[in-house]
């Protein structure tokens, strides 16, 4: 299509659905006026052209119905039509790429939207979405979409993304089932659209979800993030600053900022945003960070903030005086999940993943399906009964779900399901025969792993604890719930997956304190003579 067509197109949006209509008409026209358009155009209301530029006017007709007319102007640029297929066509695509960023530096487009205050980078993200949705409706573009990684959530497993790829896997395990949580982002974006820049806290017991919600949002807008990881020593405050800071860079394309803190980085990166646009950086499970003790800020957390910059943190609930973050003329807003007044908010979510869990998630529908005929209950029972007994917590949930559909709780009925998280763990630790002197081998394995609180291969735990490798691997297989793996050095390496199962693992209050004290005595040395062992043999 050529370039008079698409002003065609651009004088008929403007002239019928222009951008000084009411919300009212705004909220029930729109459908009608996009076909109205398109009609005139000879256009299929339904089924898009074939051909890509028709597809590219396609969407901006879809996107452009009651949009100001500067912005619509903007899409017929060469120059910006130019970027558009070039990013398009990249591994990565950006959206609002630097040639877009310096089109409307100079152009007097530019200078009308910003005028107007409108967010591009958040228009632009809006039309690459429309146009993407028109593409799948035909066929040529869609043989591009069917080979490129898009944001598309039905289809996790096959994405790529700007965080940093030590998040990845996290990211996309986190959001295969996620459910709900709607009143916790509609809490945020209303903080984030009245306050010009502060700190929102979401603050949540083990298991209630805190870092789902944080991947779900990461995902779904493609924000700065870090995620704090006790088990895996990802929870320092150098890490986390090179961390943010080689994403600033590589988002802003700052330079010469490898020795800045993180205030004057955001200051550099706040020169890059066009008008009214925000960064928004999250960050996972403070209660989980090592810093020593003193009078700064968690993570050295600024305590003022540049205007549109804002913090999405997650915690644990602990004492006031321990939050250790100190503002100055900062708005700062508290989410706590445990709230009575959140109850229902919560009970829906609960209510919603098991229903998914039950009639829609492939790997765990059949077994829970067979549980519940064959202990002869009705679903609303299952899913009642499940509610009560997880006591709004997600990572519940995921073990007991698990357990039933693989058929671990067989012997047991609906009322004998383990109450809350602690119970599960305990109970589990109680059918597994823990205590029995005869499983004392794989009680030392699981503290090896506390104790080395990193990713540790197989193979270090069978030098260590001298026993044969498959011996150990079979064990490490029986507590692989529990366990993340994860390959490091050609290695596939250990740890422990939840800071509440590690939680549970160090008291042990079963074990009396002689025997537990003997046995972490024996797990530690057995640590030390392994690396002495080591030295030794290099010596």
């Amino acid at each position: 299509m050529a370039k008079m067509e698409i002003n065609s197109v651009i004088s008929a949006i403007v002239k019928i659905a222009p951008a000084t209509a009411t919300l009212a008409i705004k909220q029930t026209q729109r459908s009608e006026t996009v076909i109205r358009i398109k009609q005139q155009f000879g256009l299929d209301p339904i089924q898009p052209p074939g051909d890509t530029i028709s597809v590219y006017v396609y969407a901006l007709i879809e996107y452009g119905v009651y949009k100001p007319e500067p912005l619509l102007k903007l899409f017929r640029e060469k120059e910006i039509q130019k970027a558009f297929w070039k990013d398009f066509n990249a591994d990565h695509p950006l959206i609002f790429t630097p040639e877009i960023e310096h089109f409307l530096d100079w152009n007097i487009l530019g200078d009308e939207i910003r005028e107007l205050e409108i967010n591009i980078r958040q228009e632009f993200e809006e039309f690459y979405q429309v146009f993407v949705s028109v593409a799948k409706r035909t066929r040529t573009p869609a043989e591009v979409l069917r080979d490129r990684d898009l944001i598309d959530s039905k289809n996790h497993e096959n994405q790529k993304y700007d965080y940093p790829p030590e998040f990845q896997s996290l990211i996309t395990e986190k959001i295969k089932s996620f459910c709900g949580r709607g009143f916790v982002f509609a809490a945020f974006e209303n903080f984030i659209n009245t306050n010009k820049k502060g700190y929102f806290t979401v603050i949540g017991d083990a298991g209630m979800g805190k870092s789902t919600i944080t991947a779900k949002y990461v995902f779904d807008h493609k924000t700065i993030c870090y995620f704090n990881n006790l088990q895996e020593n990802r929870n320092s405050p150098e890490l986390f600053l090179e961390s943010i800071r080689q994403q600033l860079i590589n988002r802003y394309q700052l330079v010469n900022v490898d020795k800045d803190d993180l205030s004057t980085l955001l200051v550099k990166a706040t020169e890059k945003i066009t008008t009214n646009e925000k960064l928004i950086i999250i960050v996972d499970a403070l209660d989980e960070v090592d810093q020593k003790p003193g009078g700064e800020n968690i993570l050295y957390l600024p305590k003022t903030l540049p205007d549109n910059v804002y913090f999405f943190l997650t915690r644990r609930r602990y004492e006031s005086n321990k939050e250790r973050l100190y503002t100055e003329g900062l708005k700062e807003e508290y989410l706590d999940l445990t709230d009575s007044k959140y109850d229902q908010e919560n009970q829906h979510d609960i209510q919603e993943y098991i229903c998914f869990c039950l009639n829609d998630d492939p790997e765990h529908k059949d077994g829970l399906q067979t549980w519940i005929e064959t202990k002869h209950i009705t679903p609303d029972a299952f899913v009642n009964q499940l509610v009560t007994k997880s006591e709004n917590n997600f990572m519940y949930l995921c073990y007991v779900l698990r357990a039933i559909a693989e058929g671990k709780y067989n012997d047991l009925n609906l009322t004998q399901l383990p109450q809350g998280l602690q119970n599960y763990y305990q109970k589990h630790w109680e059918r597994m025969k823990m205590d029995d002197e005869s499983q004392k081998m794989k009680v030392i394995i699981l503290y090896i792993l506390v104790e080395f609180a990193k990713p540790i291969p197989c193979e270090k735990i069978a030098a260590i604890t001298e026993k044969d490798e498959f011996d150990v691997q079979k064990i490490l297989d029986e507590w692989i719930e529990y366990l993340r793996k994860q390959p490091e050095d050609g290695y596939d390496c250990y740890s422990i997956y939840h800071a509440s199962f590690l939680n549970f693992l160090k008291p042990k209050k079963e074990l009396n304190p002689e025997k537990r004290k003997q046995l972490l005595q024996e797990v530690n040395q057995k640590i030390i003579n392994y690396y002495e062992n080591i030295e030794n043999n290099h010596g």
